[in-house]
């Protein structure tokens, strides 16, 4: 890549997949400015009251705020209709595409997330509704579903990656 090239690089894929952990891996190592989607993409919430998303054009303009003058970044999450807003401004797609029981494996491992959870006692309070979330991937024909995110990957002309399992196994990707 010349020094002039921008990098902008979109990972999605289920929760548990490891997207945040490959974001910040890229972040840390190529200099790329980070976003999670999961903090644009939900309104602040109170429990028992559940979380509601954030209208569509609030997130949208939170984006383009991110990108507007950062000329590399990284951006991970679930949503592909905030993922197909960038569309136009990405140079590397990466599909996290591991099977469910993985991401559940992944999702009990995860390391205490502060900028979503006060403590780790609460985000493990919150652990069973994401297993279910989780396990609901392939049966989901939303924003979030592996449909979509199969055919957002497939439909995206530039370069691509499809990750199939953790980052440290080895042969690990495809192209599907």
């Amino acid at each position: 890549m010349g020094e002039n090239m921008a990098r902008r690089v979109l990972i999605f894929g289920n929760s548990g997949s490891g997207k945040s952990t490959l974001a910040k891996r890229l972040a840390n190592s190529d200099g790329l400015a980070h976003l999670d989607l999961d903090s644009l993409a939900w309104q602040a919430y109170e429990p028992p009251k559940p979380p509601e998303r954030m209208p569509l054009n609030e997130s949208e303009h939170s984006l383009k705020t991110f990108i507007q003058d950062k000329q590399n970044w990284v951006i991970e999450g679930c949503y592909t209709d905030l993922l197909q807003l960038l569309v136009g401004n990405v140079t590397e797609l990466i599909f996290m595409n591991l099977p469910v029981d993985l991401c559940i494996e992944n999702a009990k491992q995860r390391p205490w997330e502060p900028h979503k959870y006060p403590t780790k006692q609460a985000q493990d309070a919150n652990l069973s509704m994401l297993v279910e979330w989780i396990a609901q991937y392939d049966l989901r024909d939303d924003t979030f579903s592996r449909r979509a995110h199969e055919d957002f990957y497939s439909a995206f002309q530039g370069k691509k990656t499809c990750y199939l399992s953790n980052l440290s196994s080895t042969r690990n990707s495809r192209d599907i």
